[in-house]
């Protein structure tokens, strides 16, 4: 039998026990891998292992798509009215709520992420994107259309059936909402991979998902590695969509994995390197603790990172001057995610963390100035310094990669025509943000911006009403709103002749 992590907190910010099974969640019940392994969960704000989980392998893998397909026929699907699909999303959304604090604090141990962010940020989100969802699993229609008197057209927005979903590790429990809630609502049955890195939430919600009444198989979910369990769901003949969200690197890999095998549909929600453009007429106060929001939180982890900050000329030096001093008042206030006064917390994972170090060190070794940061914060966990950099090479590394970390770079700017061609002198197009109290201009702006999303004096403010996803490398597909349910769905046309002889 797979075994429970039992976990006590004794924080500042939340106190109660935590029981999460660590096992494989297949046909509602938790299993052991087929070939026993396991992977260890460690807490990063001190580098410390808590728990290990089980992983699989794509025996799991088969076992979990053939439960997805069996309650797909028989207690799923279009067997069940949209209300009643609805109806159970919103009793999954009840039990989030009533056990949020407990989510929020199992974020947090297994993420980094800041307990206060987690709670008020990103449970509070995946509440709302369930509830948005639940009320549309009863308004998934087709058309009815007009051809001549003697035929009768229509069409039907169908589920694909069983769907592949692989989840990332910086917003763990966010993504699983992101990713379930509009296939659920539209019918189709899962089988998701959580990131090994950050599991917990999605195996805790396992139990929420069977405690709110959905029929067994619905959803499956599946601890393992991307090269084992994430090749085993792209390649899957009996899996007939897939959506991740990761990495550009990867993203390609599931995209030629799903066109060898059945040519699946697949949703990308990839890397970013966004820019984020502050005209001289912005509110100079805002827009610094704006494009600070933007490239901080999270301490860096987030696709939609503002990590290229375009400041124009006439306000340049101000800002440089104001955003260093708010970087430097998070490194003042790095620390404990549990604690009140911590408003910068550790980078998720070990790798992560060499990784940015190493990005710092390329900007060092290729010429740029450090405005602030540079470092490692702290010999315990993995804390890194929010760092700036300026007088950057537009081709160095630091300018044009994603760093996925606490780092931004600062560029001058003169003129409007200047920095959209700066901004889009990119491979990617997840994101940007632009300041200015000039309308016509902020509009101007965003309409020639290359990117899915643009925030116009604010940044990092998805909402579950809004789509979103990437131009470019960026990804295909969008996620939330009305358009997230035509990527769970395909559409088929009927002909039916009322008149019609031969």
């Amino acid at each position: 039998m797979p075994q429970i992590f039992n976990y006590t907190f004794d924080t500042p910010s939340y106190k109660g026990t935590s029981h999460v099974n660590t096992g494989l969640f297949i046909n509602g019940k938790w299993v052991d891998p087929v070939e026993p392994a396991t992977a260890e969960i460690s807490n990063p704000a001190t580098g410390k292992v808590v728990t290990s989980i089980a992983v699989g392998s794509s025996k799991d893998v088969d076992l979990a798509v053939e439960a997805a397909r069996k309650a797909y026929k028989s207690s799923w699907g279009l067997k069940v009215p949209g209300s009643v699909r609805g109806k159970l999303l919103n009793k999954l959304a009840d039990l989030v709520e009533k056990n949020a604090d407990e989510l929020a604090a199992l974020d947090s141990i297994n993420s980094g992420k800041l307990y206060g962010v987690a709670r008020m940020g990103e449970v509070e989100a995946v509440i709302d994107t369930l509830r948005y969802y639940a009320g549309w699993a009863d308004k998934v229609q087709g058309k009815t259309i007009e051809t001549n008197e003697s035929k009768f057209a229509y069409t039907r927005h169908e589920p694909y059936g069983v769907v592949g979903q692989i989840i990332p590790w910086n917003f763990a429990l966010m993504m699983l909402a992101w990713k379930i809630a509009p296939a659920l609502a539209t019918g189709n049955t899962i089988v998701l991979k959580p990131s090994e890195i950050t599991p917990l939430t999605a195996l805790r919600v396992a139990d929420l998902i069977t405690e709110a009444g959905f029929p067994a198989g619905v959803v499956n979910i599946i601890n393992g590695f991307g090269n084992t369990v994430g090749q085993a769901i792209s390649e899957h003949p009996h899996i007939s969509k897939v959506a991740f969200t990761g990495s550009t690197l990867v993203g390609r890999k599931v995209l030629k994995a799903a066109a060898e095998t059945n040519l699946k549909a697949v949703t990308l929600e990839l890397g970013g390197k966004s820019p984020s453009i502050v005209f001289d007429d912005a509110d100079l106060e805002q827009a610094v603790k704006w494009v600070a929001h933007g490239i901080f939180l999270h301490m860096g982890q987030t696709c939609t990172a503002g990590s290229r900050i375009f400041v124009q000329a006439g306000i340049y030096d101000k800002f440089i001057a104001e955003l260093t001093k708010v970087a430097e008042g998070l490194t003042a206030c790095m620390g404990d995610p549990f604690s009140p006064g911590t408003q910068h917390g550790p980078q998720t994972n070990k790798a992560q963390y060499d990784r940015i170090l190493s990005y710092i060190e390329s900007g060092k070794s290729s010429g740029a100035h450090v405005l602030t940061g540079g470092e490692k914060g702290s010999e315990e966990g993995y804390y890194i310094k929010p760092t700036l950099f300026t007088f950057v090479d537009p081709r160095s590394e630091i300018a044009r990669e994603e760093i996925f970390g606490p780092v931004g770079v600062v560029f001058k700017f003169t003129d409007e025509e200047e920095v959209i061609d700066l901004a889009n002198d990119t491979a990617y197009g997840l994101a940007a943000s632009v300041f200015t109290e000039n309308g016509s201009r902020a509009l101007r702006v965003s309409h020639a911006i290359e990117a899915g999303t643009i925030w116009v004096n604010c940044a990092a403010q998805p909402n579950h009403a809004i789509p979103f996803g990437g131009y470019k490398m960026s990804g295909n597909g969008r996620e939330l709103g009305e358009y997230a349910l035509d990527t769970y769905t395909q559409v088929k046309g009927v002909h039916v002749n009322v008149g019609m002889k031969l």
